[in-house]
């Protein structure tokens, strides 16, 4: 079995489209078992009899639309990724008083990155930092701060996206951390 974590986009974004046990009963009747949410709905963490992270996203993706009957597209990784993710250190040396670290999870990798980084978004104290492969870095120092990385790389990428605080990462981690590094 593989643990995998699911970021979903839309779900449960400023009170709006809440559906944790609709959620739960839709990942179990797609095949998935110890289907459990973190912190939001929209953030789930499940395990399946195999190790394909693309074959949960395209599952996920071709399913769950039907099954709750709005769009809501996943992004899916395993615990190791994420793992990977806190031990790249993306935030070192970034001050960390009154700051926000998070990653902006990309539904694929840009051919070319078209933004020249450090980039702080426009009208925002978001600050775009780097990319790694299908995650994008940036830190907020202000309140309402932390959704704007992602219409901005969706715009800017052509691309969905979907963001999480690297505090969320970790607390998954430590969580629902394998023995077997999957």
């Amino acid at each position: 079995m593989t643990r995998f974590v699911v970021f979903l986009r839309a779900i449960n974004v400023g009170g709006h489209n809440v559906v944790k046990d609709k959620l739960q009963e839709a990942f179990v009747s797609m095949g998935f078992q110890d289907v459990s949410t973190y912190k939001q709905s929209g953030n789930l963490i499940l395990e399946a009899d195999f190790a394909d992270a693309e074959a949960v996203r395209k599952q996920v993706n071709e399913k769950l639309p039907k099954l709750l009957g709005f769009e809501a597209a996943g992004f899916v990784r395993t615990i190791s990724q994420l793992k990977k993710i806190l031990e790249l250190d993306p935030f070192k040396g970034s001050p960390k008083e009154g700051a926000s670290f998070l990653v902006t999870f990309l539904s694929k990798a840009p051919a070319q990155f078209p933004i020249k980084l450090p980039l702080i978004i426009p009208h925002s104290t978001a600050e775009l930092i780097s990319v790694v492969g299908t995650e994008v870095f940036s830190v907020t120092r202000g309140y309402g701060d932390g959704g704007k990385p992602n219409p901005f790389l969706e715009s800017k990428l052509k691309t969905q996206a979907t963001t999480r605080n690297l505090n969320i990462i970790r607390e998954i981690v430590e969580r629902f951390q394998e023995t077997n590094g999957k």
